[in-house]
């Protein structure tokens, strides 16, 4: 599922690829109008695959944290708007939700924003499988062979 799960720099919400055409990918928003558009060369286009979030030993992927919270949450959305939300909503759900290691001086409250968004998005599009133990698995001997 994360592979093909991206986020497009300047466009709102993720996108799921769908295809390749040339220079271009083909994407469909995440949400209930399932809108299809393109991404070209010129577009920053990220896999959630790819990202991290920083914590006060090793990164973490972010589908391991986007787990830590459907965990959590049994599958739910948030209970709070990720707009609405203080400071300090955002910083106990960190601390004691999504990701409790969290590098309180690297990661911003907008990250912890996009964080909320994304997973409702997600979740909201019947995502609940975000980082089995076979990824871990594999995660681990990738590491170990790059030592």
């Amino acid at each position: 599922m994360q592979e093909t799960i991206l986020a497009i720099s300047g466009k709102a919400g993720l996108f799921k690829l769908v295809g390749r055409g040339n220079n271009t990918l083909i994407v469909e928003t995440i949400d209930e109008t399932h809108r299809r558009t393109t991404a070209g060369a010129r577009d920053r286009v990220t896999s959630l695959a790819d990202v991290t979030m920083y914590t006060e030993a090793d990164d973490v992927p972010l589908m391991q944290v986007f787990q830590n919270i459907c965990d959590a949450l049994k599958g739910e959305p948030t209970t709070f708007g990720y707009k609405t939300a203080t400071e300090a909503e955002l910083t106990k759900f960190m601390d004691e939700v999504a990701l409790p290691a969290w590098d309180r001086d690297r990661v911003r409250v907008s990250d912890i924003r996009k964080l909320v968004q994304w997973y409702n998005l997600l979740v909201q599009a019947g995502y609940k499988d975000f980082f089995t133990a076979e990824e871990e698995v594999a995660e681990e001997a990738a590491e170990k062979s790059a030592e």
